[in-house]
């Protein structure tokens, strides 16, 4: 196994996290990019984006996944602003049978396990994880404790103000932590 496959991945989401959104008591920054950038006056709420966000998490001791509904288009839009190259991407699953579900998302909605939380835990695979989103509740963290053969940090952003500080300090806390068991 290479060394890169043995780091921990780094699921990212966007909206919440990326994209700050939601009441606060002064607006969110907005950052200006070149007029070259992919979605500059498409998507309004793109300018929220820190640029700054690309090169922090670079350097975080993982491996980073786009676990968001923007899929591919991160590749387009966000990735290009805060200066990351293309990134292994989830693809969420489908509903299945012909009812449109199999019972279990349904099952995992009345439960209030985010619909994102299995097809994390498959993707990691038995790796160790974090996954940082701003929907990210106590059901999930039970669940993944309990599905999940590896160590796991389920980290929860604050959609208001984005991805902070604060954040990187504790990912980037656990991941050593986890490099150092390894």
């Amino acid at each position: 196994m290479t060394r890169t496959a043995q780091r921990p991945l780094l699921f990212l989401d966007v909206d919440g996290v990326l994209i700050p959104f939601g009441a606060t008591s002064r607006p969110h920054p907005m950052y200006e990019t070149g007029p070259g950038t992919p979605g500059t006056g498409a998507n309004p709420l793109l300018a929220r984006v820190n640029p700054r966000h690309g090169p922090r998490l670079a350097a975080l001791p993982c491996e980073l996944v786009w676990a968001t509904t923007w899929m591919e288009d991160a590749h387009a839009w966000i990735a290009p602003r805060i200066g990351l190259p293309p990134l292994p991407v989830v693809h969420w699953p489908e509903p299945s049978d012909a009812d449109g579900t199999d019972g279990r998302e349904d099952q995992d909605e009345r439960d209030g396990l985010h619909w994102k939380t299995r097809a994390l835990v498959a993707r990691a695979a038995g790796r160790p994880f974090v996954w940082v989103d701003d929907e990210i509740t106590d059901t999930d963290r039970a669940w993944v404790a309990l599905h999940h053969p590896g160590p796991a940090l389920l980290h929860r952003v604050d959609p208001r103000r984005g991805l902070a500080d604060c954040d990187y300090t504790a990912v980037g806390a656990w991941l050593r932590g986890v490099a150092g068991d390894a």
